[in-house]
């Protein structure tokens, strides 16, 4: 049954949860394959006898795909309707999934999560855009505090259940998890979601695509080469990432021309917007390509399991739920320039202890850390993307979170590939071990044997203690010196924090003359 009233309710009503359940399904299985990926990538090595190099591709390959087709659902939403192709996106996502699981080698594990990439990719920003539309004036940031549900359960739940689905059973359940996940969200989607009532065909910026589309796969191509590669001066990093930005750049300087643009970037005239995106970008690198470090200092320093160094990231997550919900009513009701630095500053006070890590470190002091981190997490990035879109007209609210789902996945993958090249070339400064030769024939150190000592007693018993000892406190210092690079990120971040909206504004959904939107009819 339809319903209307003059002024959509205060509190998100029943109508809206129904429509936030199907999307959060979704953006659950987006957000925790990548987490539960995250700490399978040595087992990766061992089931296919390949590098971390090679492994390391299962990530970047999802991640092109996601790239590759964000700047298409804008578009598609429009012509098409968000509810056919959000269920074309969850069935692609879960057949990827179920492929994955098949895979005899890496190269097909590889293929098989590109197809995962190319459903995972249009579901954020088409679940953005959802709930955005369900969720009518005024409550606009309580419903992207929903939308943050299943950002703490991919940082909490994504690498305990990846530890604990590996070591009981085996990684082929990393990916057939997806499989009962996916098939409940496409059966609710179909009773949930209205019925499409998609607008006259725009016409297609083909154009546009052939230099966005590409331009962003080359350009994060050659920025995920970098860990492998150690410097930008290699030929397989600069040249696919000079090739992309200038299609990029070309794109960026074309696409004010079309009536109808693949991404429309006449939406950062509105300042708000752009203060927002800019602000959300910065500290996706900082905090989301350091984020990622954390773990790997729990497996390779203090030679936790898998299922170990999970639990002990759940503080972050836990914090974050304890201030997301109330980052997301504050939203609506005072201007987020006024909430969001003090967020910042909390993670950049938890950041800083990482700063300072050794080799026994107490855990009391690095969970409370994480914990204080995770509080400013749920205050700083939904609040931002509500600020983004709240003044947004309703036919722009697509496109809007399109735009926010690009910049930040180029944030991410740069953020991630700069914080792993640091750590490496740190690494790689440590002394070589004379006469010992990795199976490749390369050198090996001491930060690596050390390293390497943690999860291999064979290696351990063939080393001197005192040599594992001066590697492993060599390596350790080398992930201090990593996280002072995103501690710093975190400040900086301040500066266009600083810019974002300080006085109270119009924190409703506009109609596409500018005007408030009537709210939208839910069935």
């Amino acid at each position: 049954m339809s319903s209307q009233a003059s002024a959509a309710p205060a509190k998100l009503d029943a109508a809206v949860f129904k429509i936030a359940g199907v999307v959060v399904l979704g953006a659950i299985m987006s957000i925790l394959d990548i987490t539960v990926v995250s700490v399978a990538l040595p087992t990766f090595q061992r089931e296919f006898d390949a590098t971390y190099a090679e492994v390391a591709w299962t990530m970047t390959g999802y991640t092109l795909a996601l790239a590759t087709v964000i700047p298409l659902t804008g578009w598609a939403a429009d012509r098409f309707g968000t509810k056919r192709l959000y269920m074309t996106a969850l069935t692609l996502f879960t057949i990827g999934s179920v492929l994955c699981s098949t895979a005899d080698n890496i190269g097909q594990l590889v293929g098989y999560r590109v197809l995962q990439g190319l459903g995972g990719g249009m579901l954020m920003p088409l679940g953005m855009t959802i709930m955005t539309r369900a969720a009518g004036p005024e409550r606009i940031g309580r419903l992207m505090a929903v939308l943050g549900i299943p950002m703490l359960l991919g940082p909490i739940g994504g690498p305990i259940l990846g530890g604990w689905l590996i070591e009981a059973a085996s990684w082929h359940w990393i990916f057939l998890i997806n499989l009962p996940i996916g098939v409940v969200a496409l059966v609710y989607s179909w009773f949930a979601l209205e019925k499409d009532n998609p607008e006259p065909s725009e016409s297609f910026d083909f154009l546009g695509m052939l230099m966005l589309s590409p331009g962003l796969a080359a350009f994060l191509y050659g920025v995920s080469s970098l860990p492998e590669a150690g410097k930008f001066t290699a030929t397989k990093v600069w040249v696919p990432m000079l090739i992309g930005a200038l299609l990029v750049i070309g794109f960026v300087l074309y696409s004010f021309k079309p009536k109808h643009p693949l991404l429309d970037l006449r939406l950062l005239k509105n300042r708000n917007l752009s203060v927002s995106t800019i602000t959300l970008a910065v500290f996706t690198i900082a905090f989301m390509g350091a984020g990622l470090l954390f773990p790997s200092y729990f497996l390779q320093i203090r030679g936790e399991s898998t299922l170990s160094a999970g639990l002990l990231m759940a503080p972050q997550g836990i914090g974050a739920m304890v201030t997301m919900p109330i980052g997301g009513m504050l939203a609506d009701k005072i201007p987020v320039g006024r909430t969001v630095p003090f967020a910042l500053l909390l993670i950049a006070a938890g950041f800083f202890t990482f700063t300072q890590v050794g080799t026994d470190t107490s855990y009391v002091l690095l969970c409370g850390s994480l914990f204080v981190m995770g509080l400013g997490m749920g205050g700083t990035m939904m609040p931002i993307m509500t600020s983004a879109l709240k003044t947004l007209t309703n036919h722009e609210v697509a496109r809007g979170s399109t735009l926010l789902n690009i910049l930040q996945q180029i944030a991410g993958s740069v953020g991630t590939a700069m914080m792993s090249v640091i750590l490496t070339n740190q690494l790689n400064e440590s002394p070589v071990i004379p006469g010992v030769t990795s199976p490749t024939g390369d050198p090996v150190t001491e930060a690596g044997a050390a390293i390497g000592a943690q999860h291999d007693p064979q290696i351990a018993a063939a080393l001197p203690p005192d040599l594992l000892e001066r590697g492993l406190n060599f390596a350790a210092d080398s992930f201090a010196t990593t996280f002072w690079v995103g501690f710093i990120l975190t400040l900086l971040t301040l500066i266009p924090a600083f810019f974002l909206p300080r006085k109270r504004q119009e924190s409703h959904l506009l109609d596409d003359q500018g005007a408030p939107a009537a709210p939208i009819v839910l069935h």
